[in-house]
């Protein structure tokens, strides 16, 4: 049996993974390490929760007698870290958190593996791994469109959220140079799927069309992601871990290029396409609901991730087509309205008018 520790499990991506995990093996055991933010939500995790091989914990990876009591009471063989402050707004607001938690957390994390991990020569355990999964966005903005991200583009951050996962990067890779120590880092373009949070852009596109709220679209929505359906991103995850070369980071994109604009075109339509005909919704969602609000501050106009080097060496491909995965993505969360309903209450409506006035 091998054991997973997956910080930030009750996320978007990090619930998605812990379910992708039991899927496709059967020898495993996860403990899932979450502080349960506004990101963090256990009715993610509902379908896993009562099995005997899933651990969690409510612990903040900045706490470092709680890590290092999960290292010592659990022989931990993989490390995949999920667990940051993640949205570009927030960051703008208030980057002190995002410092806190993507640099300071992970350096509690590295150093509670390290002392684990570590033989007394320097050397480490066998099949031992710490996984860090970072962003697309710490490589910054890219103006040539014939231009991508490989592993080796110059960092190049301009929001305190991205500046604050390149450092956490670098120290990963500190980590890797100084001690040898047995890490990969993966850097991934924009997912999108199940039980992601709506302040991003799909699901928060999705919900306000169904609600018949006006879809606040940054600047002249042309800015340019590349969007990669979750699962796919799991699928890459898991292959590292299992064969990524130690020492080696490895993008992982969708080779799904789109304007904002495009994405939320494409919700609008797919919405239309999917409701019945009877459904009260249906007559409200158009692109009229379509409202172009002030720009996010230090934008980037495009990211865009080649995928060349995972796929060369270790195989790995993305099945889902993004005109595939919108759909899934937008049934999903037309089958789990009350999920919804409970992540949009409370606090949430005073962060959306914050952010987008309008």
């Amino acid at each position: 049996m091998r054991n997973y520790l997956v910080t930030g499990g009750a996320g978007f991506i990090g619930s998605n993974f812990i379910h992708y995990m039991f899927r496709k093996h059967e020898d495993i055991r996860i403990i899932n390490v979450d502080s349960l933010t506004y990101a963090g939500n256990l009715g993610n995790l509902e379908a896993v929760k009562d099995r005997d091989d899933y651990t969690f914990i409510k612990a903040d990876i900045r706490d470092k007698e709680a890590i290092e009591k999960i290292f010592s009471e659990n022989d931990i063989d993989v490390v995949v870290h999920f667990a940051a402050e993640s949205h570009v707004d927030r960051s703008i607001v208030n980057p002190e958190v995002f410092v806190e938690t993507n640099v300071l957390g992970t350096a509690v994390l590295l150093n509670a593996a390290k002392a684990a991990w570590e033989n007394e020569d320097g050397s480490f355990k066998e099949g031992k791994k710490f996984l860090h999964v970072s962003t697309d966005e710490v490589y910054g903005s890219l103006s040539d469109p014939s231009d991508y991200f490989y592993e080796t583009t110059p960092y190049d951050p301009h929001s305190p959220y991205s500046a604050s996962k390149a450092s956490a990067d670098l120290l990963v890779k500190a980590y890797i140079d100084t001690y040898h120590f047995p890490a990969n880092m993966t850097n991934c373009s924009n997912n999108y799927g199940p039980y992601q949070f709506p302040e991003k852009l799909i699901p928060l596109m999705i919900n306000n069309a169904l609600s018949g709220k006006k879809l606040p679209v940054y600047g002249d929505g042309k800015n340019v992601r590349d969007w990669l359906y979750v699962d796919d991103h799991c699928k890459g995850i898991d292959m590292v871990i299992d064969k990524g070369v130690m020492g080696e980071k490895y993008n992982i994109g969708g080779h799904n290029e789109r304007e904002n604009i495009q994405i939320v075109k494409t919700i609008i339509k797919t919405l239309q396409e999917i409701l019945p005909d009877d459904d009260p919704r249906k007559k409200g969602i158009s692109e009229d609901l379509i409202t172009y609000v002030e720009d996010r501050k230090g934008h980037d106009r495009r990211y865009a991730i080649a995928p060349d080097k995972i796929s060369r060496e270790l195989g790995w491909l993305p099945d889902t087509k993004f005109e595939d995965g919108i759909k899934l993505t937008i049934k999903w969360y037309l089958e789990h309205k009350d999920w919804m309903d409970n992540i949009t209450s409370g606090d949430y409506q005073e962060y959306y008018k914050r952010m987008y006035k309008v």
